[in-house]
């Protein structure tokens, strides 16, 4: 009932008592960097042998030990290419390039070829092993699929002997590896190796990839141990993976292969690639180094790296990207900028180290952003979305105030005000007025024209000053005694029948900056007597003492005006 009648759930593999699903990875795989062949090859305008080499530059700084760099049979750029790289010795030293081929003699000599003088490389070979493949496609039974290779590979061998090339590793790709009958492939991959002959554990590679992704990801697991666990030459193999994200679960089915046995991943950057693409190495390398594991690639500068590959591809990195996207360390949920402002800070970063015994433990980010490159400031951006948290850390970070925790009710709901009406994301510096506009440069019945002190009594406890100001547009001279100006300045207040009835709730300053000439910030709020309702007030100034007046005077203003 049912069951679609054009699909079927893919057969299990017949793994018995299957082994990685309680593997701890341990250490990151071989990785080869594919973006420049079967990235570019994808592409709706391929690179120029310029952003190629660009691209390459980039590759080696990463860290890549193997980049495969084209086909050089199947284009002259290709060609040219691989030859600028050997001929100017711009390949690093421990870097391998690859080149891929198909199994025919005409094209197997043109790649040689162009790997004239190379230092290190490899010989990627690939024939496609699938039933449906040899059937539709090359109709041919699975013997002669079997012997394509076999001849192909000793072909190679040929060919590297007659060109007196050293230091060539051999790969082959039984294409559509995930489609092949799993004994099969095991039986190719086995005569292929006898072909290329006895060889160190490096110079061997058999790249088993999920070409179309049909299966789930654990299945793609159960192959490569499956297949693990018969092959006949381990010891001399490397066991290389590339997965294809027709069903976007390239990541998980690779992470889940390695766990299996596989040595080596090949990827590009971003998952570039035919249809949705290959297996995306900078979300793959991250996740393992997110785990613990350190990956040998360096994505710490990835806005180099995002601004390199579009240049390159001519393709956008989306926002959401893992890690590379523009907004994937960016919280607008309140309460997610709450969390994060919190985790953030000093105390709760030694709290958590202390309970977790890890360096990293905070809220809603599983990485430090640092360690790619981003900066913390932009981790909170603010819309209508967004709570008094990342409006305070914004405030906090890019303006250095630091408002009493009271005090970020008031704040969140003049920026909540603000974004309803604008419907769109609050920039830093429109943050920035409207706390100016709601808590500072408040224009109301009451201003501070200006004070002195008179007089300091008991031994300084006490002072009397005399200030200026006007109430309700009339000017006034008064008095007022107290323990410091701001106790001395309400008292004075206080003796006026027209001002509102107040007392002074709470009070905090701060300094911004180092120097001798910081200037100073208050924070004063004021109950209102009539509804026991609090302003918050900020006064700035270079002087302490007129930074709090300032303060108390914006506090009665908003609690005059609301």
């Amino acid at each position: 009932m049912n069951k679609h009648p054009k699909y079927e759930y893919p057969k299990p593999v017949p793994v018995k008592n299957r082994k990685w699903p309680d593997i701890r990875l341990k250490k990151a795989p071989i990785w080869c960097s594919v973006d420049l062949r079967d990235g570019n090859q994808a592409l709706p305008i391929p690179m120029t042998p310029e952003k190629k080499y660009k691209y390459f530059k980039m590759l080696a700084s990463i860290g890549f030990k193997e980049i495969e760099v084209g086909f050089p049979s199947a284009s002259q750029d290709d060609f040219d290419f691989t030859r600028k790289l050997i001929q100017e010795n711009i390949i690093p030293k421990g870097v391998r390039i690859s080149v891929l081929t198909q199994a025919r003699k005409h094209l197997i000599d043109r790649t040689v070829e162009s790997l004239a003088g190379v230092k290190e490389g490899i010989i990627h070979c690939y024939v496609a092993t699938s039933d449906l493949h040899g059937n539709i496609v090359f109709d041919k039974t699975r013997e002669d699929v079997k012997k394509m290779s076999v001849e192909g590979t000793k072909m190679i061998v040929k060919a590297i002997e007659k060109a007196g090339l050293k230091n060539i590793a051999y790969e082959f790709s039984p294409e559509e590896f995930t489609d092949t009958d799993i004994d099969f492939a095991i039986e190719i991959c086995e005569a292929v190796k006898e072909a290329w002959g006895k060889c160190e554990k490096h110079n061997f590679i058999l790249n088993l990839p999920a070409t179309v992704e049909r299966r789930p990801p654990y299945q793609y697991a159960d192959m490569i141990e499956y297949f693990m666990s018969r092959y006949k030459y381990l010891d001399e193999t490397t066991v290389s993976v590339h997965a294809h994200n027709d069903q976007g679960c390239a990541v998980a089915a690779t992470e889940m292969s390695l766990l299996a046995g596989a040595d080596r991943v090949e990827g590009t950057l971003f998952g570039h690639g035919e249809r949705t693409g290959n297996v995306d190495i900078v979300t793959l390398a991250l996740n393992i180094h997110s785990r613990g594991i350190k990956t040998g690639l360096d994505f710490s500068d990835m806005g180099m790296i995002v601004k390199t590959v579009e240049g390159a591809s001519g393709m956008p990195v989306h926002q959401r990207h893992p890690y590379a996207g523009e907004l994937v360390f960016t919280a607008f949920s309140g309460s997610h900028q709450d969390a994060i402002r919190k985790g953030l800070s000093a105390g709760s970063r030694k709290k958590a180290e202390e309970i977790f015994h890890l360096g990293w433990k905070v809220p809603y980010l599983h990485i430090d952003p640092a360690d790619i490159g981003r900066k913390y400031e932009r981790l909170i951006r603010i819309n209508s979305q967004s709570g008094k948290g990342g409006v305070v850390f914004i405030l906090e970070q890019d303006f250095g105030y630091r408002p009493p925790k009271e005090m970020h009710p008031e704040i969140g709901d003049a920026v909540q005000s603000y974004a309803d009406k604008k419907k769109k994301e609050i920039t830093s510096d429109e943050l920035n007025e409207i706390f100016k506009k709601s808590f500072i440069d408040i224009k109301g019945p009451y201003s501070l024209d200006d004070f002195h002190i008179v007089s300091e009594l008991n031994k300084g406890e006490t002072v009397r000053a005399k200030i200026s100001v006007t109430i309700n547009g009339a000017k006034r001279e008064l008095t007022g005694e107290g323990n410091g100006p701001v106790s001395a300045t309400v008292k004075a207040l206080k003796t006026q029948k027209d001002m509102i009835e107040f007392i002074i709730n709470d009070f905090s300053e701060q300094s911004m900056g180092q120097t001798a000439d910081a200037t100073a910030v208050a924070y004063v709020s004021v109950k209102r007597g009539s509804d026991g309702k609090i302003f918050y007030g900020v006064g700035i100034h270079s002087n302490i003492e007129q930074a709090a007046l300032r303060a108390v005077f914006a506090a009665l203003n908003r609690a005059a005006l609301n």
